[in-house]
């Protein structure tokens, strides 16, 4: 089979792998139909790593995905052959402490899809998961809006956390596919209104037409300042979604006293800088975010009934042997890219 591998910085080839196989009983073997380029791939894609977590070349990226079903070992009993499926890429143990929790997401023993050290992603013509992994899909959901799944899963996590949303003020600071994603659930929980950010007009046009109240872009106006002419008493809550220590400072001025902030963003550096004094008088509280936590099935079920609709986020798609062009063109921002999707 050919697989798409990262053989250095910047740098991603076609290569011939052996055909993945069987070897338990719970292995489901899928033929891949499309894969959403993630902000996490374009880590490793410039930089070789996220935290601890570095790249070993060569090394098969992707973990938003969606394909049917080839093969089953002999304990699967939740696909079978000819399924469409959506996939979690994240792959529990199911008996460690946090598993037995309810936390599978913080597993003790986790291996997630397309993760260094863990296990090789799914930008291959077919991959091994296991059936716990696997999600069957109606036929009203599209191959791509399957694999937008795993984004948009990470958006209804992240509201869950926040609490209750119904008639709140929230403020979304990145407008990127999980800042839409987080739009997106937050509007079907009943926020009242959504004010959205973005260094890129083309990204808050995007959130506009979705559903966002208001877009602002922090290189053009003070928008911290435009918000709070809205809204005088504060907002209730802010989704950090870009990973960026100026979105992290805008949280704090931004949020009411007794508010809530969810980071959400993926940074780039090691540490965060926490000013004490709002912090501290506001009594604000600060949630971190790990992923989805079993959201994955809610949101095809929201798909699937209408309720969220995602296709906007795609602004562009590829064929499998273009996908070194997905990836410059999302690494470099280019073309008002929202989400580039790959097509086998």
């Amino acid at each position: 089979m050919k697989a798409m591998v990262l053989t250095d910085l910047l740098k991603i080839e076609i290569v011939e792998k052996p055909d993945p196989a069987i070897k338990k009983a719970d292995d489901v073997l899928v033929k891949m139909k499309s894969v959403g380029v993630c902000g996490s791939d374009i880590h490793y894609y410039k930089e070789g790593r996220i935290g601890n977590q570095i790249v070993n070349f060569p090394f098969t990226l992707g973990h938003e995905g969606s394909g049917i079903v080839e093969k089953v070992g002999a304990g699967v009993r939740n696909v079978k052959k000819g399924d469409r499926i959506a996939f979690d890429p994240s792959m529990p143990c199911f008996k460690c402490d946090q598993c037995l929790a309810g936390r599978p997401h913080t597993c003790r023993n986790i291996i997630f899809m397309g993760c260094p050290g863990q296990a090789e992603g799914c930008l291959s013509e077919y991959i091994i998961i296991p059936s716990s992994s696997c999600y069957p899909i109606s036929e009203k959901i599209t191959f791509e809006q399957a694999a937008l799944s795993e984004p948009l899963s990470i958006g209804l996590y992240a509201t869950m956390l926040a609490g209750k949303l119904k008639n709140t003020r929230i403020a979304v600071l990145g407008s990127g596919p999980i800042g839409i994603s987080v739009m997106l659930s937050a509007n079907h929980y009943g926020a009242e209104r959504v004010y959205m950010t973005d260094l890129l007009d083309e990204r808050l046009a995007i959130a506009k037409s979705m559903g966002a109240h208001w877009t602002g872009n922090p290189d053009k106006e003070d928008i911290v300042s435009s918000i709070l002419q809205e809204e005088t008493l504060q907002v209730d809550v802010v989704f950090e979604c870009c990973g960026k220590q100026e979105a992290l400072d805008q949280a704090f001025t931004l949020l009411k006293p007794g508010g809530k902030l969810v980071i959400v963003g993926v940074p780039s550096f090691e540490n965060w800088i926490i000013g004490t004094e709002e912090m501290r008088k506001k009594e604000l509280v600060i949630q971190n975010l790990r992923r989805q936590n079993e959201a994955l099935h809610p949101t095809l079920e929201l798909i699937s009934s209408g309720k969220i609709r995602p296709e906007k986020m795609v602004t562009h798609t590829y064929s499998f042997d273009q996908v070194a062009s997905a990836f410059d063109l999302v690494a470099g921002y280019k073309d008002g890219v929202m989400k580039a999707m790959i097509n086998f």
